[in-house]
């Protein structure tokens, strides 16, 4: 829970369990030591953490796990620099800081009686898994609920242990896809923006949610437009951009928007009206 007094100051947590999705992509779920503050913790899907590796630093992650699920908060992290290779090596036990929750989040209640449409890519499923766990808990709030998750290959999913409840709900429509032919796979093979041209989904009373690698994002986008969705139904995530959480340091400004307290939840419609930094 980030200290209202002092927002630098992250939350002792004790991870509980570690999940290695990926090669380079690790799970960590972790409780506050402090139990009262854990109980009072609250967010909102798409909010972030700054997540710590004692004596290293610190880099931004969504909360993945959703808000209707309290036992702990999960992250999920990528292995690419200095802070992520250190906390790759921490395990069971183990203590991390977290500041919490930053950022803004979807628009819930906005989307309550509309058809929602997921697309992501590799850790791009990340900040939507979230969402994705809220609406299911609260299944009677939405409309037709599709997510389209697509990787490089089968070893590159996130997750994997959760596709199969996902792909055997009757209640949504789970699409997998992977770049190219694998031994053993039995979902779809090719891109995820082709892919999604053929699932059409309908845009009318529709909002769709996307995140991924840049590339995949700019032809998911192209996508989306070609299947008639407006800019104000596209919604994406930049808390890659994030890194004081606060917006004090201006590091993650792009043209007059900071990330950190404008975002990490945009609009396809509020992105084009920012410089063309992405």
């Amino acid at each position: 829970m980030t200290d209202p007094f002092n927002p630098y100051l992250p939350e002792v947590a004790t991870i509980l369990e570690t999940v290695q999705e990926t090669h380079n992509i690790k799970t960590f779920r972790v409780r506050f030591d402090d139990e009262a503050k854990m109980k009072a913790f609250t967010f909102e899907p798409g909010q972030v953490g700054q997540l710590s590796a004692p004596g290293i630093g610190e880099s931004t992650f969504v909360i993945n796990s959703p808000p209707t699920r309290m036992d702990y908060l999960q992250f999920s992290v990528m292995r690419a620099g200095e802070v992520t290779g250190k906390l790759h090596t921490l395990t069971a036990g183990d203590k991390v800081g977290v500041r919490a929750p930053l950022g803004n989040a979807f628009p819930v209640a906005d989307m309550k009686g509309k058809d929602i449409v997921f697309v992501g890519g590799g850790i791009g499923m990340a900040p939507l898994r979230t969402l994705f766990l809220y609406m299911l808990d609260n299944r009677a709030d939405f409309g037709k609920i599709r997510l389209l998750y697509g990787a490089r290959s089968p070893l590159d999913m996130a997750f994997s242990a959760e596709l199969p409840e996902w792909t055997g709900r009757s209640d949504i429509e789970t699409t997998l896809t992977i770049d190219r032919e694998a031994e053993g796979w039995q979902h779809k093979v090719g891109l995820i923006p082709n892919v999604l041209l053929e699932m059409a989904p309908a845009a009318d009373n529709c909002v769709a949610i996307t995140c991924g690698p840049p590339i995949m994002i700019k032809f998911t986008l192209e996508a989306l437009k070609k299947l008639g969705f407006a800019d104000e139904q596209i919604m994406t995530t930049l808390e890659k951009r994030m890194k004081c959480g606060i917006g004090i340091c201006g590091r993650c400004n792009i043209g007059t928007s900071y990330v950190c307290v404008d975002g990490p939840v945009y609009t396809y419609a509020q992105l084009k009206q920012l410089p063309n930094e992405l």
